[in-house]
Protein backbone atom coordinates (compact mmCIF):
# COMPACT_ATOMS: atom_id res chain seq x y z
CA UNK A 1 0.00 0.00 0.00
CA UNK A 2 2.66 2.13 0.85
CA UNK A 3 4.69 1.68 -2.33
CA UNK A 4 1.81 2.48 -4.56
CA UNK A 5 1.18 5.74 -2.62
CA UNK A 6 4.86 6.74 -3.39
CA UNK A 7 4.17 5.81 -7.10
CA UNK A 8 1.29 8.34 -7.18
CA UNK A 9 3.25 10.99 -5.31
CA UNK A 10 5.82 10.21 -7.81
CA UNK A 11 3.73 10.36 -10.82
CA UNK A 12 1.99 13.71 -9.43
CA UNK A 13 5.48 15.42 -8.92
CA UNK A 14 6.68 14.58 -12.81
CA UNK A 15 3.26 15.78 -13.90
CA UNK A 16 3.88 19.38 -12.10
CA UNK A 17 7.43 19.33 -13.22
CA UNK A 18 6.37 18.70 -16.79
CA UNK A 19 3.90 21.25 -16.30
CA UNK A 20 6.39 23.96 -14.84
CA UNK A 21 8.76 23.37 -17.51
CA UNK A 22 5.88 23.78 -20.40
CA UNK A 23 4.63 26.95 -18.31
CA UNK A 24 8.21 28.50 -18.48
CA UNK A 25 8.80 27.83 -21.68
CA UNK A 26 5.91 29.64 -22.65
CA UNK A 27 6.42 32.46 -20.96
CA UNK A 28 10.14 32.64 -22.27
CA UNK A 29 8.73 32.09 -25.47
CA UNK A 30 5.93 34.92 -25.72
CA UNK A 31 8.82 37.34 -24.25
CA UNK A 32 10.64 36.81 -27.65
CA UNK A 33 7.95 37.13 -29.80
CA UNK A 34 6.54 39.88 -27.93
CA UNK A 35 9.96 41.63 -28.67
CA UNK A 36 10.01 40.38 -32.34
CA UNK A 37 6.40 41.91 -32.95
CA UNK A 38 7.38 45.14 -31.06
CA UNK A 39 10.27 45.62 -33.21
CA UNK A 40 8.32 45.22 -36.15
CA UNK A 41 6.00 47.88 -35.32
CA UNK A 42 8.54 50.06 -34.26
CA UNK A 43 11.13 49.83 -36.93
CA UNK A 44 11.18 50.44 -40.38
CA UNK A 45 12.44 46.84 -42.80
CA UNK A 46 15.80 47.89 -43.56
CA UNK A 47 16.45 48.94 -39.55
CA UNK A 48 15.30 45.81 -37.85
CA UNK A 49 17.61 44.12 -35.92
CA UNK A 50 18.99 40.87 -36.21
CA UNK A 51 17.49 38.40 -34.10
CA UNK A 52 19.12 35.05 -34.47
CA UNK A 53 17.37 33.28 -31.58
CA UNK A 54 14.08 34.16 -33.24
CA UNK A 55 14.85 32.54 -36.71
CA UNK A 56 15.80 29.58 -35.07
CA UNK A 57 13.01 29.47 -33.02
CA UNK A 58 10.21 30.25 -35.57
CA UNK A 59 11.22 26.49 -36.92
CA UNK A 60 9.56 24.69 -34.29
CA UNK A 61 6.07 23.70 -34.94
CA UNK A 62 5.21 24.52 -30.75
CA UNK A 63 7.01 28.46 -31.24
CA UNK A 64 4.72 28.96 -34.30
CA UNK A 65 1.76 27.77 -32.49
CA UNK A 66 2.84 30.15 -29.58
CA UNK A 67 3.66 33.02 -31.76
CA UNK A 68 0.15 32.74 -33.65
CA UNK A 69 -1.74 33.55 -30.95
CA UNK A 70 0.60 36.14 -29.62
CA UNK A 71 0.16 37.79 -32.85
CA UNK A 72 -3.79 37.50 -33.10
CA UNK A 73 -3.66 38.83 -29.27
CA UNK A 74 -1.70 41.93 -30.44
CA UNK A 75 -3.74 42.24 -34.13
CA UNK A 76 -6.61 43.26 -31.37
CA UNK A 77 -4.68 46.13 -29.71
CA UNK A 78 -3.57 48.08 -32.87
CA UNK A 79 -4.54 49.87 -35.87
CA UNK A 80 -3.28 51.39 -38.91
CA UNK A 81 0.03 50.83 -39.80
CA UNK A 82 1.08 48.49 -36.97
CA UNK A 83 -1.89 46.38 -37.25
CA UNK A 84 -0.53 45.96 -41.38
CA UNK A 85 2.92 45.24 -40.00
CA UNK A 86 1.52 42.25 -37.73
CA UNK A 87 -0.53 40.51 -41.05
CA UNK A 88 2.84 41.05 -42.72
CA UNK A 89 4.38 38.79 -40.04
CA UNK A 90 1.52 36.25 -40.43
CA UNK A 91 2.34 35.87 -43.90
CA UNK A 92 6.38 35.88 -43.95
CA UNK A 93 6.59 32.85 -41.44
CA UNK A 94 3.47 31.18 -43.37
CA UNK A 95 1.40 31.30 -40.19
CA UNK A 96 -1.63 30.12 -42.40
CA UNK A 97 -0.74 26.77 -42.51
CA UNK A 98 -0.67 26.54 -39.08
CA UNK A 99 -4.06 28.23 -39.02
CA UNK A 100 -5.49 25.87 -41.65
CA UNK A 101 -4.20 22.76 -39.91
CA UNK A 102 -5.81 22.87 -37.22
CA UNK A 103 -9.14 23.36 -39.14
CA UNK A 104 -8.34 19.77 -39.64
CA UNK A 105 -8.16 18.56 -36.06
CA UNK A 106 -10.99 16.31 -34.38
CA UNK A 107 -10.62 18.65 -31.00
CA UNK A 108 -13.81 21.67 -31.54
CA UNK A 109 -11.81 23.97 -29.48
CA UNK A 110 -8.80 23.69 -32.03
CA UNK A 111 -10.73 23.97 -34.53
CA UNK A 112 -12.32 27.24 -33.65
CA UNK A 113 -9.19 28.52 -32.27
CA UNK A 114 -7.93 27.79 -36.57
CA UNK A 115 -11.27 29.82 -37.41
CA UNK A 116 -10.69 32.45 -35.04
CA UNK A 117 -6.93 33.16 -36.34
CA UNK A 118 -7.82 32.69 -39.86
CA UNK A 119 -10.84 35.46 -39.22
CA UNK A 120 -8.52 37.95 -37.30
CA UNK A 121 -5.99 37.77 -40.02
CA UNK A 122 -8.57 38.39 -42.99
CA UNK A 123 -8.00 34.86 -44.95
CA UNK A 124 -10.79 35.66 -47.30
CA UNK A 125 -9.79 32.83 -49.16
CA UNK A 126 -10.15 30.46 -46.32
CA UNK A 127 -13.87 31.21 -46.43
CA UNK A 128 -15.12 27.99 -47.99
CA UNK A 129 -13.42 25.94 -46.32
CA UNK A 130 -14.70 27.66 -43.01
CA UNK A 131 -18.00 27.97 -44.11
CA UNK A 132 -17.86 23.52 -44.00
CA UNK A 133 -18.36 24.64 -40.08
CA UNK A 134 -21.44 26.04 -39.95
CA UNK A 135 -23.27 23.13 -39.60
CA UNK A 136 -20.85 21.54 -37.20
CA UNK A 137 -22.42 19.83 -33.81
CA UNK A 138 -19.69 21.50 -31.38
CA UNK A 139 -21.80 25.27 -30.72
CA UNK A 140 -18.10 26.06 -30.39
CA UNK A 141 -17.16 25.82 -33.48
CA UNK A 142 -20.12 26.72 -35.77
CA UNK A 143 -20.44 30.02 -33.58
CA UNK A 144 -16.77 31.20 -34.99
CA UNK A 145 -17.68 29.93 -38.23
CA UNK A 146 -20.63 32.04 -38.93
CA UNK A 147 -18.59 35.15 -37.03
CA UNK A 148 -16.20 34.37 -39.76
CA UNK A 149 -17.79 33.97 -42.66
CA UNK A 150 -19.64 37.56 -41.61
CA UNK A 151 -16.20 38.96 -40.53
CA UNK A 152 -14.81 37.73 -44.08
CA UNK A 153 -17.70 38.24 -47.03
CA UNK A 154 -20.14 40.78 -45.13
CA UNK A 155 -23.60 40.47 -45.93
CA UNK A 156 -23.35 37.57 -47.95
CA UNK A 157 -21.48 35.50 -45.23
CA UNK A 158 -25.12 35.60 -43.41
CA UNK A 159 -26.51 33.00 -45.76
CA UNK A 160 -26.39 30.44 -43.39
CA UNK A 161 -29.62 32.17 -41.36
CA UNK A 162 -31.60 31.07 -44.45
CA UNK A 163 -31.63 27.59 -42.24
CA UNK A 164 -30.23 28.03 -39.20
CA UNK A 165 -32.50 26.48 -36.86
CA UNK A 166 -31.13 27.58 -33.38
CA UNK A 167 -31.33 30.34 -30.92
CA UNK A 168 -28.70 33.18 -31.86
CA UNK A 169 -27.63 34.46 -28.28
CA UNK A 170 -27.37 38.53 -27.95
CA UNK A 171 -23.87 38.79 -27.49
CA UNK A 172 -23.47 36.52 -31.04
CA UNK A 173 -25.57 39.09 -32.59
CA UNK A 174 -23.94 42.08 -31.55
CA UNK A 175 -20.62 39.68 -33.28
CA UNK A 176 -22.83 39.61 -36.42
CA UNK A 177 -23.84 43.06 -36.53
CA UNK A 178 -20.54 44.79 -36.13
CA UNK A 179 -19.77 43.04 -38.61
CA UNK A 180 -21.34 44.40 -41.30
CA UNK A 181 -20.46 47.94 -42.62
CA UNK A 182 -22.84 47.90 -45.60
CA UNK A 183 -25.58 46.17 -47.54
CA UNK A 184 -25.77 45.12 -51.00
CA UNK A 185 -28.10 46.71 -53.74
CA UNK A 186 -30.39 43.26 -53.62
CA UNK A 187 -30.32 42.91 -50.15
CA UNK A 188 -34.02 43.47 -49.51
CA UNK A 189 -35.04 40.56 -50.89
CA UNK A 190 -33.02 38.21 -48.22
CA UNK A 191 -34.24 40.55 -45.71
CA UNK A 192 -37.54 39.96 -46.47
CA UNK A 193 -37.29 36.34 -46.33
CA UNK A 194 -35.58 36.27 -42.81
CA UNK A 195 -38.22 38.16 -41.64
CA UNK A 196 -40.27 35.56 -42.39
CA UNK A 197 -38.14 33.02 -40.80
CA UNK A 198 -39.83 30.35 -38.41
CA UNK A 199 -36.53 31.28 -36.16
CA UNK A 200 -37.44 33.66 -33.98
CA UNK A 201 -33.63 34.94 -33.14
CA UNK A 202 -33.54 35.34 -37.25
CA UNK A 203 -35.99 37.46 -37.21
CA UNK A 204 -34.95 39.54 -34.05
CA UNK A 205 -31.88 39.64 -36.10
CA UNK A 206 -33.01 40.73 -38.59
CA UNK A 207 -35.05 43.25 -37.02
CA UNK A 208 -32.00 45.15 -35.51
CA UNK A 209 -30.27 44.75 -39.08
CA UNK A 210 -33.25 46.87 -40.38
CA UNK A 211 -32.43 49.33 -37.02
CA UNK A 212 -28.84 49.86 -37.97
CA UNK A 213 -29.27 50.64 -41.65
CA UNK A 214 -32.79 52.51 -41.68
CA UNK A 215 -33.96 50.46 -44.01
CA UNK A 216 -37.68 52.78 -43.99
CA UNK A 217 -38.77 50.72 -46.81
CA UNK A 218 -39.90 48.03 -44.36
CA UNK A 219 -42.17 49.87 -41.97
CA UNK A 220 -45.20 48.35 -43.72
CA UNK A 221 -43.48 44.85 -43.26
CA UNK A 222 -42.43 44.70 -39.73
CA UNK A 223 -45.87 45.70 -38.70
CA UNK A 224 -47.43 42.56 -40.01
CA UNK A 225 -44.90 40.82 -36.95
CA UNK A 226 -47.72 41.78 -34.90
CA UNK A 227 -50.39 39.39 -36.49
CA UNK A 228 -49.24 36.05 -35.10
CA UNK A 229 -45.05 36.47 -34.07
CA UNK A 230 -43.94 35.76 -30.69
CA UNK A 231 -43.95 38.22 -27.88
CA UNK A 232 -40.35 38.89 -27.70
CA UNK A 233 -40.15 39.23 -31.97
CA UNK A 234 -43.46 41.92 -31.40
CA UNK A 235 -41.29 43.89 -28.65
CA UNK A 236 -37.87 43.93 -30.82
CA UNK A 237 -40.59 45.25 -33.64
CA UNK A 238 -41.89 47.94 -31.26
CA UNK A 239 -38.32 49.01 -30.66
CA UNK A 240 -37.37 49.16 -35.08
CA UNK A 241 -40.75 50.83 -35.79
CA UNK A 242 -39.67 53.56 -33.38
CA UNK A 243 -36.17 53.32 -34.58
CA UNK A 244 -37.16 54.13 -38.14
CA UNK A 245 -39.06 57.86 -36.51
CA UNK A 246 -42.91 57.17 -38.08
CA UNK A 247 -44.66 60.00 -36.91
CA UNK A 248 -47.87 57.61 -37.28
CA UNK A 249 -45.80 54.73 -35.07
CA UNK A 250 -47.20 55.75 -31.92
CA UNK A 251 -50.89 56.34 -33.41
CA UNK A 252 -50.46 52.74 -34.83
CA UNK A 253 -49.31 51.25 -31.69
CA UNK A 254 -52.03 52.57 -29.42
CA UNK A 255 -54.47 51.18 -32.42
CA UNK A 256 -53.23 47.61 -31.77
CA UNK A 257 -52.41 48.07 -27.86
CA UNK A 258 -55.58 45.95 -26.65
CA UNK A 259 -54.87 42.55 -28.89
CA UNK A 260 -51.36 42.49 -27.06
CA UNK A 261 -49.95 40.64 -24.46
CA UNK A 262 -48.72 42.05 -21.01
CA UNK A 263 -45.23 42.15 -21.75
CA UNK A 264 -45.63 44.17 -25.22
CA UNK A 265 -48.35 46.29 -23.69
CA UNK A 266 -45.72 47.16 -21.59
CA UNK A 267 -42.57 48.25 -24.26
CA UNK A 268 -45.89 50.10 -26.12
CA UNK A 269 -46.40 52.01 -22.74
CA UNK A 270 -42.49 52.47 -22.62
CA UNK A 271 -42.51 54.34 -26.25
CA UNK A 272 -45.16 56.61 -25.17
CA UNK A 273 -43.53 57.55 -22.27
CA UNK A 274 -40.54 58.75 -24.15
CA UNK A 275 -42.14 60.20 -27.41
CA UNK A 276 -44.31 62.28 -25.22
CA UNK A 277 -47.23 61.93 -27.93
CA UNK A 278 -50.19 62.98 -26.25
CA UNK A 279 -52.62 60.94 -28.70
CA UNK A 280 -52.46 58.39 -25.95
CA UNK A 281 -53.85 59.78 -23.18
CA UNK A 282 -56.91 58.52 -22.49
CA UNK A 283 -55.25 54.90 -22.71
CA UNK A 284 -52.66 55.68 -20.36
CA UNK A 285 -55.09 56.75 -17.57
CA UNK A 286 -57.51 53.63 -18.97
CA UNK A 287 -54.43 51.55 -18.25
CA UNK A 288 -53.04 53.30 -14.51
CA UNK A 289 -56.87 52.02 -13.23
CA UNK A 290 -57.62 48.95 -15.51
CA UNK A 291 -54.28 47.33 -16.00
CA UNK A 292 -53.59 44.26 -15.96
CA UNK A 293 -50.41 43.84 -13.94
CA UNK A 294 -48.89 46.37 -11.98
CA UNK A 295 -46.23 46.70 -14.08
CA UNK A 296 -48.36 47.95 -16.83
CA UNK A 297 -49.81 50.46 -13.77
CA UNK A 298 -46.56 51.83 -13.32
CA UNK A 299 -45.43 52.46 -16.64
CA UNK A 300 -49.06 54.13 -17.24
CA UNK A 301 -48.35 56.76 -14.78
CA UNK A 302 -44.61 57.60 -15.83
CA UNK A 303 -45.87 58.01 -18.93
CA UNK A 304 -49.08 60.39 -17.74
CA UNK A 305 -45.83 61.84 -15.43
CA UNK A 306 -43.52 62.19 -18.63
CA UNK A 307 -46.40 64.12 -20.67
CA UNK A 308 -46.73 66.53 -17.74
CA UNK A 309 -49.74 65.47 -15.76
CA UNK A 310 -48.04 66.10 -12.53
CA UNK A 311 -51.08 67.85 -11.29
CA UNK A 312 -53.36 64.78 -12.50
CA UNK A 313 -51.69 62.49 -10.49
CA UNK A 314 -51.15 64.01 -7.66
CA UNK A 315 -54.89 64.77 -7.78
CA UNK A 316 -55.62 60.97 -7.74
CA UNK A 317 -53.77 60.58 -4.20
CA UNK A 318 -56.62 62.06 -2.62
CA UNK A 319 -59.17 59.82 -3.89
CA UNK A 320 -60.69 57.67 -1.09
CA UNK A 321 -61.39 55.17 -3.56
CA UNK A 322 -58.16 54.31 -4.73
CA UNK A 323 -56.37 51.30 -3.21
CA UNK A 324 -52.76 51.55 -1.79
CA UNK A 325 -51.14 49.88 -4.61
CA UNK A 326 -52.10 52.44 -7.04
CA UNK A 327 -50.97 55.64 -4.27
CA UNK A 328 -47.80 54.05 -4.01
CA UNK A 329 -47.53 53.57 -7.78
CA UNK A 330 -48.32 57.67 -8.00
CA UNK A 331 -45.97 58.41 -5.87
CA UNK A 332 -43.17 56.55 -7.63
CA UNK A 333 -43.78 57.79 -10.70
CA UNK A 334 -44.07 61.55 -9.03
CA UNK A 335 -40.46 60.34 -8.16
CA UNK A 336 -41.47 61.05 -4.40
CA UNK A 337 -40.02 58.43 -1.92
CA UNK A 338 -42.15 55.51 -0.88
CA UNK A 339 -42.21 54.85 2.46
Amino acid sequence: MLSLVMILVLIVLIYNFIEYKESARTTAWSGIIDKKISEVIVYADDELPVNPQFNILVLRKPFKNIFLQRLVESEKKFSGAAKNKIKDLFKEYNLRDVAINKLDQKKPYLIAQGILELTVMDQEEAAPKISLFLSHPSQQVYLEAQYAMVRLKGFEGLNFLDTFASKISEWQQLRLLLSISFLPEDADITIERWLGSSNDSVVIFTLKLIKKFQLLSFYSKITELFDASSSEIKVKAIQTLMSLENPETVAYLSAIYNDQPDDVRVEILRVIKVSKDHCCTDLLKQEFFEGNTSGIKVNAAQALYSLGYNEYLSSLTHREDLSEESIQIIKYALQEKVC
